[in-house]
């Protein structure tokens, strides 16, 4: 899952920075020309995509139930090459962490996550609890009291694996998922990049 952030430009441009609107923007659609209509997209999701708040604490608000950070995959490599976003040369130790966000009640998946981490950016006590999976990287954050901010870098629409939203379905079904991609920076330095994948369908 880390291969598609090598590809990256260096010199990326922050989105929705200083405003919710712009005028006529449009989500590019991977593999595809045409674009869909920020106005188009359902006012909840349309939300999640351009804020910078906790997703999870979102969630719960809107579908009115606890929602768990469920971890699915997570592990220390090195970078085979530069991640020009998050500004990891090739070779360095990166965390990867794969997670659902699954309803207590429901056990229905509302989105899934994957964060590259640079673990000597941050705190060995936020590297710990992130590793035993306590709870999701923007709660920690806020518990910790860190000074943090977001960028998001890219908002984008693709057809994304239904299995990880749905079990037991074909592993080459695909559904149709609104996805963000920003960067957490921590004492100045990037130190976190999230991809969240939300299923369109689920929020319409």
């Amino acid at each position: 899952m880390i291969e598609p952030y090598y590809c990256k430009p260096k010199n990326e441009q922050t989105l929705f920075k200083k405003e919710g609107f712009v005028k006529d923007w449009s989500i590019p659609q991977r593999g595809q020309e045409s674009k869909l209509p920020m106005e188009d997209v359902p006012p909840f999701l349309r939300t999640l995509l351009v804020t910078d708040g906790t997703v999870t604490k979102s969630l719960e608000a809107y579908f009115w139930e606890p929602v768990n950070v469920v971890p699915t995959d997570q592990g220390l490599r090195k970078a085979e090459y530069d991640v020009p976003w998050l500004k990891v040369s090739h070779g360095e130790d990166v965390l990867t962490r794969e997670v659902k966000l699954q309803g207590a009640n429901s056990h229905q998946v509302y989105a899934t996550a994957f964060s590259i981490i640079r673990p000597r950016i941050i705190p060995a006590f936020f590297r710990q609890r992130l590793l035993r999976g306590e709870i999701g990287i923007g709660m920690l954050i806020r518990d910790s009291g860190m000074e943090s901010y977001r960028e998001v870098l890219e908002i984008g629409l693709e057809k994304f694996p239904t299995f990880h939203y749905q079990e037991g379905t074909d592993k080459m079904q695909k559904l149709n998922v609104l996805f963000r991609t920003y960067r957490i920076v921590l004492g100045g330095q990037p130190a976190i990049l999230i991809t969240e994948r939300f299923p369109k369908a689920l929020f319409e």
